[in-house]
């Protein structure tokens, strides 16, 4: 399951270019929190706080928690719009979620047990067809990640999403084949090594 993050907030009054200008001179990031059929709600985020948190692998498969004048939202984050030159967040979308809400996200690939893979140890190398795999799944639910082992897997392998355990609840948006993950190829020489 995801992990649940807790941020603070501050109300915006209003929306639009000259107000998202002036919080950010303020120090702080403009976002918005929309969704589960409720009003749009305008905030602002302290910056040094959002950019720790932006920076952390599983980014948009963490929830949050933003407080909001003793309120809480649970939210998930959608969009962050980056300054183009300087690479720092400018504005956050944030979706409203539920325990029971599904949504569609992509989860990161992990990859266990390289070293005792035996096509690995024959000089193979290891081609990542999808970092990461577009999945269904409810908010409570959000995996971290999705896990990959490679203990048994030989050169000339191809490990598909069939061969993968999801967590409950969790399916893959593509369910019409079943896709590659990553590929074990043989050694650039082209002859396996003993």
């Amino acid at each position: 399951m995801t992990q649940i993050i807790a941020l603070a907030a501050t109300a915006r009054d209003r929306a639009g270019k000259g107000t998202a200008r002036a919080t950010r001179r303020d120090g702080r990031i403009p976002a918005v929190i929309y969704g589960n059929k409720e009003k749009p709600v305008m905030i602002a985020l302290d910056t040094t706080k959002f950019t720790r948190e932006l920076h952390r692998p599983g980014f948009f498969t963490h929830l949050f928690d933003i407080e909001l004048d003793g309120v809480k939202h649970r939210v998930l984050p959608r969009d962050v719009q980056l300054d183009p030159v300087y690479d720092r967040p400018l504005h956050v979308d944030f979706l409203r979620v539920s325990d029971t809400t599904e949504i569609t996200l992509k989860v990161p690939v992990e990859f266990v047990n390289v070293e005792t893979c035996p096509g690995i140890k024959r000089g193979g190398m290891l081609n990542i067809v999808r970092h990461d795999i577009e999945v269904y799944a409810r908010a409570a639910a959000i995996p971290e990640k999705i896990t990959v082992d490679l203990a048994g897997v030989d050169v000339g392998a191809s490990i598909h999403i069939s061969a993968v355990k999801l967590p409950e609840g969790v399916r893959p948006t593509i369910d019409d084949r079943d896709f590659t993950i990553a590929t074990l190829v043989a050694p650039s020489g082209g002859s396996d090594a003993a």
